[in-house]
């Protein structure tokens, strides 16, 4: 495993970044990206930290060390024990860094267990688990298409998704455009996979899933706006506390002719393995997994928040914020209850265990709805105390000015200083541009709000729960017919009658 200055260093690999019209030549020193790719080297050096690495680690059966969440889970142990590794990693961005490299090890630590499943390309799937969880690489993902059209069907804009090309005797030729690469600029692989129909003519040319070095030759990313730089030209870290070290660049990849090695190839033409692996090979179970945890991290961090905003206002002991507090603290319960439950209740696949589907499908559904609802609780209870706030921690460097802010800013029993620094982690948080990517974030995470409640439907179906509650209701419907009662266990309105008689 790395450490952080290793990690660094393997960024400066003359990958093509643009932002703003610029190609970025080092994203370790611009600063669009270079804290956020230093919240990532934490990350790392934490897994040789003496008192983090035993949550953080543990030791294969082949004698590697590695992040708990990368290795294979054979109980329901080793998911709490990658649970709490994933939870360990996300305090130290407070929630707020959602593809950090555990993410991608929801696909990566179940490969080898898989294998088989990747018809032809069995050698590559355990290849990259062995690599992964050596290495503990930073992955990124693609799996979504580009908004261009959505009205016509795939053939219509065949020349925009990703697809092959040409094929090689070593390997594919692949083009096209893929969204949204979170985090993209501060990895090491992307991981590109399709859904859907064919391209027309029985086409299968995008029925593929592989991984690509961000270095690798026609790889190009297109950042959107950092709010990292955005936050170092507007203030400093007193003002945007997340944004300018928690940026988590999203990018649109663009594959202009990308040569893919056979060993990095998991599935070529083959539209039923690539439409299949989601669900079939545990990879939802797992990545609901770990965003649950985090999720649950972050509303640990974001009910603190609250409390200390309440307490600095005074409002803390008024009953209608206790509350809401407290309505906070049920949602952060209920995400810690589904991470266990993940666990505890796992099932067993290919000689290892899943978290389970379910509760996994309940927190892509929930979350969606409860961030929203959380920031709504800021907005009515912490309310205008966020417009007053000066403009930068400048004004506080003011000698003119300073008296007047240290007598109208501050606070029940906290200075204006410390106050105004509270609610200026509070705005970062919900209602910067950070925070409200962060709230476009949470809401489309597990996908399209349609799907992923369908998909909890199909769920249901599929391992028999819509059977077993349908045939709950039979059960109550069995009791009684058009002449009342069918059993003994209740009496019917006549022979209450005679019964009253007697």
């Amino acid at each position: 495993m790395m450490n952080g200055k290793e990690y660094l260093e393997s960024l400066r690999d003359n990958r093509v970044v643009y932002l703003n019209g610029e190609k970025i030549d080092d994203v370790t020193e611009h600063p669009a990206y270079q804290n956020s790719a230093r919240s990532i080297a934490r990350m790392y050096d934490a897994l040789h930290d003496e008192k983090q690495q035993p949550i953080l680690t543990t030791v294969t059966e082949e004698g590697i060390r590695t992040h708990k969440f990368f290795k294979e889970p054979k109980d329901a142990d080793d998911l709490i024990g990658a649970r709490d590794a994933i939870a360990e990693w996300s305090k130290l961005n407070y929630g707020f860094m959602g593809r950090t490299p555990d993410y991608k090890a929801s696909f990566t630590a179940n490969l080898r267990a898989f294998a088989d499943y990747y018809e032809g390309f069995e050698d590559s799937a355990r290849h990259w688990y062995e690599k992964t969880i050596k290495e503990v690489p930073f992955i990124n993902h693609t799996i979504v298409n580009p908004q261009v059209d959505r009205s016509k069907p795939l053939h219509e804009n065949k020349d925009v998704f990703v697809r092959a090309v040409k094929e090689r005797d070593d390997g594919i030729i692949v083009s096209g455009a893929k969204m949204v690469g979170t985090g993209a600029a501060l990895t090491h692989y992307n991981f590109v996979s399709n859904y859907g129909q064919d391209l027309g003519d029985n086409d299968y040319s995008h029925a593929l899933i592989f991984f690509v070095p961000m270095n690798a030759p026609g790889v190009k990313m297109i950042s959107r706006q950092s709010y990292e730089l955005a936050a170092k030209k507007s203030g400093s870290p007193f003002d945007y506390p997340l944004s300018s070290r928690f940026d988590e660049n999203d990018a649109v990849i663009v594959l202009d002719n990308v040569f893919v090695p056979w060993e990095n190839v998991l599935t070529y033409n083959n539209l039923k393995v690539t439409n299949g692996f989601f669900v079939e090979t545990g990879f939802v179970n797992r990545f609901t997994f770990q965003g649950c945890t985090r999720f649950a991290v972050k509303l640990d961090f974001m009910a603190g928040l609250l409390m200390k905003a309440t307490e600095s206002a005074g409002t803390n002991k008024f009953r209608g914020v206790q509350a809401n507090i407290g309505e906070v603290l049920a949602f952060r319960n209920m995400f810690w209850a589904i991470s266990t439950a993940m666990a505890a209740n796992c099932e067993r696949k290919n000689g290892i265990v899943v978290p389970n589907l379910s509760y996994g499908a309940a927190y892509r559904v929930l979350a969606p709805m409860v961030w929203p609802r959380v920031k709504q609780i800021f907005e009515q209870v912490v309310a205008g105390g966020l417009i007053q706030l000066p403009s930068s921690a400048n004004d506080f460097l003011n000698p003119e000015i300073r008296p007047y802010l240290d007598r109208y800013y501050r606070g029940s029993g906290i200075s204006a200083e410390e106050r105004v620094k509270l609610l200026k982690l509070v705005w970062d948080s919900i209602l910067s541009e950070f925070g409200g990517r962060h709230e476009l974030y949470e809401i489309n995470y597990a996908g399209n709000h349609e799907a992923i409640r369908l998909e909890t439907l199909k769920i249901a179906d599929a391992i028999g729960d819509s059977a077993k509650f349908k045939s709950f209701v039979d059960s109550a419907l069995s009791d009684y017919d058009l002449n009342g009662w069918v059993n003994e266990t209740w009496m019917n309105p006549k022979q209450a009658v005679e019964t009253r008689n007697l």
